[in-house]
């Protein structure tokens, strides 16, 4: 069996990885993916020539680069049970609050809360293409993958949208209260996630490290609609809440987009 690394410049997050993984499904010589997402490295293990799996790679611009190829005895690679079970978990508790968020938010008339949900919304989507790379055919995932992007920028748009129309008119002010308490407890719940992915035996691996990027930035955008809500009770204005929720609909976008290439 042959070692080869790959260096992948715009390789950052786990959307680039599964973008990587549906490319590359297929071609019978592959043995195993290991991806290094923080050094942007993938190592790919393979029985004969690496000419199909390096033209695949550079296809899609991602800026790939093969480092080396090497032959290697390893035969035996992690298993991902455990990671799974995780990963199912922090996806089970993200589309929880994506729905505690969502109502709350509408019924507060917050929309940093709606935006926050979208955004849980959007990780439980990536956390779930990322557990079709263990399973599921390819087919099947990329159109999961259309159908996520497509619903997550409808509803971004439909975000911007009621944001601009509360920028331009008079609207009731949201329920501060309601915003800081819900986001508190939705900090909580990225807590325990991290505290999950953290103590994880497979804490190492490439996925369970970009998991742990995407709910440590949860964590700071649930900090923003709290420090909102004391700015809406503060200045008794309703352009906090307004501002973050821009913000956060701008990266559920970006996540949105990220997700559509997988569908290609």
């Amino acid at each position: 069996m042959n070692k080869t690394i790959f260096e992948i410049a715009k390789m950052d997050c786990p959307s680039e990885e599964n973008l990587i993984r549906m490319k590359l499904d297929g071609i019978s010589s592959i043995e195993n993916l290991d991806f290094d997402i923080p050094n942007r490295k993938l190592t790919v293990f393979h029985n004969g020539e690496i000419d199909q799996i390096e033209k695949s790679v550079l296809e899609l611009n991602l800026g790939g680069k093969k480092i080396s190829t090497e032959q290697t005895h390893q035969t035996k690679f992690k298993e991902t049970a455990n990671q799974k079970r995780i990963l199912w978990t922090v996806l089970a508790i993200n589309f929880a609050f994506f729905l505690i968020e969502m109502t709350t938010g509408l019924i507060s008339k917050s929309m940093g809360l709606v935006a926050d949900s979208l955004d849980m919304l959007a990780d439980s989507f990536d956390y779930g293409i990322s557990l079709f790379a263990v399973g599921g055919t390819v087919i099947r995932k990329k159109r999961i993958a259309k159908i996520a992007g497509y619903f997550q920028i409808t509803l971004a748009i439909v975000g911007f949208v009621e944001v601009l129309r509360r920028f331009i008119g008079a609207e009731k002010l949201p329920d501060f209260s309601t915003m800081i308490i819900v986001s508190i407890f939705a900090l909580i719940a990225n807590g325990i996630c991290l505290y999950l992915l953290q103590k994880s035996k497979s804490k190492e691996e490439a996925h369970m490290k970009a998991s742990m990027i995407f709910t440590s930035n949860d964590v700071i955008i649930n900090l923003g609609v709290i420090a909102a809500g004391v700015l809406v009770n503060w200045l008794n204005s309703d352009k906090p809440d307004l501002i973050i929720g821009t913000i956060v609909f701008g990266l559920v976008i970006q996540g949105a987009i990220r997700i559509l290439k997988l569908g290609k």
